[in-house]
């Protein structure tokens, strides 16, 4: 249910806040990283998370894309 509704949202946006929203998912995903290398990170599924965000985001925007 949570995954419909950021997929709903991220397809609501126009291709510049997606833009914008996928480089701080990349800038998160590298703090997440660069937390567990360092033995920081808590959460680690949390990377996870971020890595499919990711790639819902760039789906989104290859979609907007072709509709173009």
């Amino acid at each position: 249910m949570k995954t419909n509704t950021f997929v709903t949202e991220l397809k609501s946006k126009s291709l510049a806040e997606l833009s914008a929203q996928l480089e701080d998912a990349k800038k998160e995903l590298f703090n997440l990283r660069f937390q567990n290398a360092t033995n920081q990170l808590e959460n680690t599924s949390r990377i996870k998370e971020v890595r499919k965000n990711i790639a819902r985001i760039q789906t989104v925007i290859t979609e907007a894309g072709k509709n173009q």
